[in-house]
């Protein structure tokens, strides 16, 4: 059973999770965002971005950014 998540991202009871929010995968591109982080480049990867700053969600990586 899916529902509804965070950014058009659902959340997925079925699959042991618990209910977790799938993350954005790591290949996907800054400038491809709902919601793209200033501070890096648009070609940028999720995954550039969470060994950068060393967070894991996008909320997460958008606030280290800033205190960067």
């Amino acid at each position: 059973m899916k529902e509804p998540g965070l950014d058009n991202r659902h959340r997925d009871k079925d699959s042991g999770k618990g209910g977790q929010i799938d993350q954005k995968r790591s290949d996907a591109v800054n400038k491809n965002l709902p919601k793209p982080i200033p501070n890096f480049s648009p070609n940028a990867t999720v995954g550039f971005m969470r060994k950068e700053t060393g967070k894991t969600s996008l909320a997460a990586i958008r606030r280290a950014a800033q205190n960067r």
